[in-house]
């Protein structure tokens, strides 16, 4: 079953929006999908464990860590464990996408 997301905006931080998704079962997959550079974003998993995966790669994470994806990317997001929660995070600030260059894909 898809998860619960919802979109957030803070405020007094700058320009900083995401999605914050509960995934109820290990096995629940937000769907694949890719994003612009002007919708890019991180995933920071808040709790459990997940998969995200593309054509040619695959990664999973724990609670705590942070992966970061690539714009025009078509990826999924499967969770690994019951009760598991991202955050999604857009990481296009100031009209500049910064790619992250210290990790490898």
């Amino acid at each position: 079953q898809p998860p619960f997301g919802r979109a957030f905006a803070a405020q007094g931080v700058g320009d900083l929006r995401g999605s914050i998704y509960d995934f109820e079962k290990a096995g629940d997959i937000l769907p694949k999908h890719s994003h612009t550079e002007d919708s890019i974003h991180i995933t920071i998993v808040a709790r459990g464990r997940i998969k995200a995966y593309s054509h040619d790669w695959e990664k999973e994470a724990v609670a705590g860590q942070i992966l970061d994806f690539r714009p025009e990317e078509p990826h999924e997001i499967m969770a690994l464990e019951d009760n598991t929660r991202i955050i999604n995070i857009q990481k296009k600030m100031g009209g500049v996408y910064m790619p992250d260059t210290t990790q490898g894909t």
